[in-house]
């Protein structure tokens, strides 16, 4: 977790660098250019915002690395096969991904034509594909069946 976090803290210092950089550039543009004279206040919020987003991430992972023992991809003198064996359980058949991406997309389709109502039939169908994923292997034919 430690190779994790240092990169998403270096990916926030240099997010924050480019906001400072692009609120200087637009700053010292001309307005013959850009059209207005000033810094150009979105593009600095958005990439601080996303610069304290990766520090958030960045100092999660690296609470969880304190908590965990260190992984043979933290530490120098480990050997590849100690990183053998398995890794966790992934569904290899489910159905629900597709059927939240797809509740997601008409939700996404009803906000773009300013349509509430098929926001409101997306986001219900969002809750119910969530909670079907969620549940997969607690009701139904699969009860019981990741180990």
């Amino acid at each position: 977790m430690k190779a994790e976090n240092r990169l998403f803290f270096v990916l926030a210092l240099f997010i924050f660098a480019m906001a400072g950089l692009y609120g200087w550039w637009t700053s010292a543009a001309s307005p013959e250019q850009t059209g207005h004279r000033g810094v150009e206040w979105i593009g600095v919020v958005a990439l601080i915002l996303s610069g304290l987003l990766l520090t958030m991430i960045g100092g999660a992972l690296a609470l969880i690395s304190r908590r965990i023992e260190p992984r043979p991809e933290d530490r120098p003198d480990a050997e590849i096969a100690e990183g053998a064996g398995d890794l966790g359980f992934f569904s290899p058949g489910s159905y629900w991904p597709f059927g939240l991406a797809l509740s997601a997309m008409i939700a996404s389709l009803g906000l773009a034509f300013d349509q509430w109502w098929l926001v409101a039939v997306g986001l219900i169908s969002v809750l119910v594909a969530t909670c079907g994923l969620m549940f997969e292997y607690y009701t139904g034919t699969r009860r019981g069946a990741e180990h």
